[in-house]
C-alpha cells in the first residue's frame, strides 16, 4: 500500500486516549458543579409538534408497500458497493469519482481531511448516501396526505442533519486534531460553554451564536442619525436625518416585521438600507415596534394596523405637511401593509401613493417549510402556551426559524461552541438574529389562523378588519415586489402569487440569496445579482423567470430608480423635529433597546 501523505495522517489512538484521559477529571468536576447548582425539574414528555403521528403514518405506509422497501435496500447496496470500490481505489492511490457528493453550499465537509483522508471520505460518502436514501423513501411514499408528507420530509431532514459525522467528536477530523493538540482542552471549554448556555431557571438550552458584548445599539449598529418624532403603546416612529440638500416630495414609510427588530435594515453604514435610501434623497420614516409583554396580550392584527401604519401616516402628515407618501413593508410588515392598503381602499384613503413589498407573504397557499408548523393540533398547543403568558416567547420563534436552516444555524454552532470549545464570534447579523422579540397572544393567533392556516387575506372579503371587509383586487396603486430566490421563510414563488392579486401597475424584482441576504444586499464587491422581467400578470413564477433578465448587480439601484419615479418633485430637505412634530429622543429610540 502506498504511504499516506501528511494531510492524510490521523491522530494515533494513543494520542487520542491520552487527551481524553487528561480532560476526564476536569469534565467530571464541571458536571458535578453543574449538577449541584441545578434544580431537579420533571420534564413532561409530549409531542407538541405532532411528529410521532406523522412518522407512524409513514411507517404504516412502508409496511403496506414492502416492494418499495426492497427497492430502497437494493439501491442502498448498489451505492454502498460503489463507495467501497471508490474507497479501495483511493487507498491504493488511484483517482476515483465519489459515489455521493455534497450539495452546493454545504460547508460541513470543507476540512481537507474529508477529501484527502480515505477513512473520512468513506464516512462522508456513506452519510450522504444514507441521507439521500431516506429522503427518497419519503418522497416515494405516495399514500400520505400532503400535510403529513411535508412534515415527515421536514423532520427526516432534521434527523439526517443531526446525524452528520461532523457533529460527533470521533468522526470529525477537525475536532480530533484540536483534541490531541490541546490535550482535550477544547472539549473542556466546550462543556463550559454548554453549561453556561443552560438557563438556570428553566433548564432550557439557549445556544449563543454571537458575542453580544461586541455590539451596542446606536453605537456600532443602528447608527443612522435621526429622531423619534411620535410614539404610542405599540411603536415609535423614527424620522431619519437627511443626507442631501433636496429630497423627494413624498416621504418614505418603512413598516418592518415585528417578529424581529427593525435594525436589520440599519446594521452598519456599509450595509444599511436606511442609509442608502436617505442618500438617494428620501425622507425616511420607520416604525420601531415595541417588544410586547403580557400587558399587550389582547393586541390584535387590527391594532397593529391602527397603531402602526395608519398612525404613522397621520404623524408623517403632521411632521411634513405631506398627505401622500410611499411605503415599504418587509416580511410580516409587508403582510400588514397589504391589509392596510385594502382597508384604505375601502375607506377611500389615498395617503399611500406607491408600495413596495420586501419578501412578503400575502397568498399563503404554499408557505414552504414554515407550513410544517401550522396545523390545528400545533396551533392549539401554541395558543395554550400563549394563554398562560400572554405572548409567544421570542426564543421559541427563533428556534423554529433556526430549524429551517439547521446546518447553518444550529449544528455549525454545536461544533464551534461545544466540540471545538470556541467562543461565539462578533458578527452584526448574528447579533440582530439573537435579539429576538415576543408576539402578543391574540395577534399571533389571528396571524397564524386567518392567514397561514385558512389563507383568508388573499380572498375577496375573506377578512374583515375593524368592520371593513377587504379585497386586495381593488388596490390599484403602483406596486413593486422584491423577493429572494433562495428564501426559506417567504418562498419567492409564493410571493409571486401575492403579486398576481393586485390589478394595477406591478413590478417584480427577484434577488438572489435568501430572506435576509437577498434584501440586505448593497452594491459592492460581494453583492448578489437579481432578475427583472415582465409584469407578473399573465405569468406563473416559472414562466416569469424564463423571460426574466439576470443582472450581476444588486437590486438596490433598480428599486431606487423605480421609487424615484413615484417620489414627486424635489423639495428642501426636512430635519427631524423641525416640522409639526418635535423630536422625542434620538434614534434608534428606546423601544428597540428595551428587552
Amino acid at each position: 500500500m502506498p504511504p499516506k501523505s501528511p494531510s492524510q495522517e490521523l491522530p494515533s489512538p494513543l494520542d487520542v486516549a491520552e487527551a481524553m484521559s487528561k480532560m476526564g477529571a476536569q469534565l467530571q468536576s464541571l458536571l458535578a458543579q453543574f449538577s449541584a447548582a441545578a434544580s431537579d425539574q420533571d420534564q413532561q414528555n409530549f409531542d407538541p409538534l405532532g411528529v410521532l403521528p406523522a412518522f407512524s403514518a409513514f411507517s404504516a405506509d412502508l409496511l403496506r408497500n414492502p416492494a418499495q422497501v426492497l427497492d430502497a435496500q437494493a439501491q442502498a447496496w448498489q451505492t454502498y458497493l460503489e463507495i467501497w470500490t471508490n474507497s479501495a481505489q483511493r487507498l491504493w492511490g488511484l483517482e476515483a469519482e465519489p459515489a455521493a457528493a455534497s450539495e452546493p453550499g454545504d460547508r460541513r465537509f470543507n476540512a481537507e481531511d474529508w477529501a484527502h483522508n480515505p477513512l473520512f471520505d468513506f464516512l462522508r460518502q456513506t452519510y450522504l448516501a444514507n441521507g439521500q436514501l431516506l429522503r427518497n423513501m419519503v418522497a416515494d411514499s405516495d399514500s400520505l396526505d400532503d400535510k403529513t408528507a411535508a412534515k415527515v420530509a421536514f423532520y427526516m431532514d432534521q434527523f439526517i442533519d443531526a446525524m452528520a459525522p461532523t457533529n460527533f467528536i470521533l468522526t470529525n477530523p477537525e475536532v480530533l486534531h484540536a483534541t490531541v493538540s490541546s490535550g482535550g482542552q477544547n472539549l473542556v471549554d466546550g462543556l463550559k460553554n454548554f453549561l453556561e448556555d443552560i438557563d438556570p431557571d428553566t433548564g432550557t438550552l439557549r445556544m449563543r451564536m454571537v458575542d453580544k458584548s461586541a455590539f451596542e445599539l446606536g453605537k456600532n449598529v443602528a447608527m443612522s442619525p435621526g429622531s423619534v418624532v411620535y410614539q404610542n403603546e405599540l411603536m415609535q416612529l423614527i424620522q431619519y436625518a437627511p443626507a442631501t440638500e433636496e429630497v423627494c416630495q413624498r416621504p418614505l414609510l418603512i413598516v418592518p416585521p415585528w417578529i424581529n427588530k427593525f435594525y436589520i435594515l440599519d446594521l452598519q453604514p456599509k450595509n444599511s438600507f436606511i442609509k442608502a435610501a436617505v442618500e438617494q434623497g428620501e425622507t425616511v420614516f420607520l416604525i420601531s415596534w415595541v417588544n410586547p409583554d403580557e400587558s399587550l396580550a389582547d393586541m390584535d392584527f387590527s391594532d397593529y394596523m391602527r397603531l402602526g401604519p395608519l398612525a404613522a401616516l397621520s404623524a408623517i402628515e403632521q411632521a411634513t405637511g405631506e398627505a401622500s407618501c410611499n411605503a415599504i413593508g418587509y416580511c410580516l410588515g409587508g403582510t400588514l401593509l397589504a391589509a392596510t392598503l385594502a382597508v384604505m381602499k375601502e375607506r377611500d384613503d389615498q395617503r399611500i401613493h406607491a408600495a413596495t413589498f420586501f419578501t412578503a407573504m400575502i397568498d399563503f397557499s404554499e408557505p414552504g417549510d414554515l407550513g410544517v408548523f401550522i396545523d390545528e393540533e400545533q396551533l392549539s398547543g401554541i395558543e395554550a402556551t400563549m394563554a398562560e403568558r400572554g405572548y409567544l416567547d421570542g426564543a421559541e420563534m427563533a428556534s423554529t426559524f433556526n430549524m429551517l436552516r439547521a446546518n447553518d444555524l444550529i449544528w455549525s454552532f454545536v461544533v464551534n461552541n461545544y466540540l471545538l470549545g470556541r467562543k461565539p464570534m462578533a458578527f452584526d447579523l448574528l447579533f440582530w438574529n439573537a435579539d429576538s422579540t415576543r408576539m402578543p397572544a391574540r395577534m399571533h393567533s389571528t396571524y397564524l389562523r386567518e392567514m397561514y392556516l385558512h389563507n383568508k387575506l388573499c380572498r375577496p372579503g375573506g377578512m374583515t378588519i375593524e368592520g371593513t371587509a377587504i379585497d386586495l383586487a381593488q388596490v390599484d396603486i403602483p406596486i413593486c415586489f422584491v423577493s429572494a430566490h433562495d428564501d426559506h421563510i417567504a418562498p419567492w414563488k409564493s410571493t409571486f402569487q401575492g403579486a398576481l392579486l393586485f390589478p394595477g401597475d406591478v413590478t417584480f424584482i427577484l434577488g438572489q440569496a435568501g430572506h435576509i441576504a437577498g434584501i440586505i444586499n448593497p452594491p459592492g464587491p460581494r453583492q448578489y445579482g437579481h432578475y427583472t422581467g415582465p409584469a407578473p400578470s399573465g405569468h406563473n413564477a416559472d414562466s416569469w423567470l424564463v423571460e426574466a433578465t439576470h443582472h450581476e448587480t444588486s437590486w438596490w439601484p433598480t428599486w431606487s430608480t423605480w421609487v424615484a419615479t413615484h417620489g414627486g418633485d424635489k423639495v428642501p430637505a426636512r430635519e427631524p423635529g423641525s416640522g409639526g412634530l418635535a423630536a422625542i429622543e434620538a434614534a434608534p429610540g428606546s423601544y428597540v433597546v428595551a428587552g
